[in-house]
């Protein structure tokens, strides 16, 4: 299983209707199959983030974030995960607003 603790992510790819950029940056912590992050940069004040994460290292999360326009924004992600020839992990994400217009999205995070 992939350990996600003390790891620091930020988005290299988003669709247009996504908030995060290659400014955002994701805090994550793991206990047990417990996944959590604190996020914030470019157009986000403040994010968070909680799943689970299955043997596989995918995570299935809901998070939930304050943009720069002062509006709440939730929704839901699975992330696939990618190990990198330098050991470092890519995250490949298909999310969903439950908030806004609901539109869904594909972004690309990757380990800082």
């Amino acid at each position: 299983m992939i350990n996600y603790n003390n790891k620091r992510f930020s988005a290299v790819n988003n669709s247009n209707n996504g908030e995060t950029s290659h400014e955002t940056v994701f805090h994550y912590k793991q206990v047990d199959s417990i996944v959590t992050a604190q996020y914030n940069g470019g157009k986000i004040i403040h994010g968070q983030l909680i799943g689970l994460v299955n043997e596989q290292g995918e995570i299935d999360m809901r998070y939930q974030q304050v943009n720069r326009e002062g509006k709440l924004m939730t929704g839901m992600c699975k992330s696939k995960p990618e190990i990198l020839p330098n050991g470092k992990i890519r995250l490949h994400e298909s999310w969903q607003w439950t908030s806004g217009d609901l539109s869904s999205g594909q972004s690309i995070i990757e380990e800082l």
